[in-house]
């Protein structure tokens, strides 16, 4: 054999292992594809998301002075509140901000989710999610409302004078502890929607919760002593009886979407 052919043979092998490597590359960019496609669509729906946040959330700065007065209400009023650090105001200034931000941001937040989680919806499925979206509002603002109206006035008397001692409460402690328990219980209070999704998705039945109904009660006292700020059997109770209301329409809705 000849230098030159010896020296097209090895042009030929180099175009060929280049030739393999692009049609691996190529083989492999188009498997790729769809992983990068949702990848893109959750970067879109988290920035969305973001965007609807910092928007509410500067709504909610413009009207902190007036929530954070509302919210010292069960305490009795700001001259109550003792603040010891420099920052401790400001800082609780930005939490109630941002906090009031979420709640409005609410119904955007839950669609993101909801439509990256079910892609590819038929007519009668995104008419089921644009149901679910003030559905999950609603129970959210029903657990902030019960928190407002039925634990705060029984739990707030009882911390404040528990032994006839005098306490001097601090901003960030007061603010910190009504705001974490409205906002758990708030999350709470999104058990049907949870478990109507599960049941959507055939990881649970109607006929399953209801024979579950004692690692239920179980479930929602480990909860309930979570969640409220004392382990009396009063506050546990308060909350443990909405959320047993709760489980009961849980049942019932994972019947209907079951029958589909």
């Amino acid at each position: 054999m000849s230098g030159l052919q010896k020296r097209k043979r090895s042009w030929s092998n180099i175009f060929s292992v280049f030739g393999r490597a692009h049609r691996k590359a190529s083989v492999q960019m188009e498997s790729s594809a769809p992983l990068l496609k949702h990848l893109d669509e959750l970067r879109i729906r988290i920035f969305k998301a973001f965007l609807a946040l910092m928007l509410t959330t500067g709504i909610s700065f413009a009207f902190s002075q007036q929530i954070i007065e509302y919210l010292a209400a069960p305490i009795g009023g700001m001259s109550k509140l003792v603040s010891i650090e420099l920052t401790e105001n400001i800082s609780i200034f930005m939490k109630v901000s941002l906090l009031g931000g979420f709640v409005l941001a609410m119904p955007i937040l839950v669609y993101q989710v909801m439509a990256f989680i079910l892609p590819g919806l038929n007519r009668n499925e995104g008419i089921w999610l644009r149901l679910m979206v003030p559905f999950a509002t609603l129970l959210f603002a029903g657990g902030v409302a019960f928190t407002w109206f039925v634990m705060l006035p029984t739990a707030i008397p009882f911390l404040t004078s528990f032994m006839g001692i005098t306490t001097q409460v601090r901003p960030e402690n007061y603010f910190e502890f009504i705001t974490r328990l409205m906002f758990w219980i708030g999350v709470c209070f999104e058990m049907p929607l949870i478990i109507m999704f599960l049941a959507k998705l055939k990881l649970v039945t109607a006929r399953q919760l209801a024979s579950g109904w004692r690692y239920a009660i179980v479930t929602m006292a480990i909860v309930a002593a979570a969640v409220t700020p004392t382990v009396d059997p009063v506050n546990m109770g308060l909350v443990m009886a909405p959320l047993m209301g709760l489980y009961i329409i849980s049942i019932l809705l994972a019947a209907i979407v079951g029958r589909g």
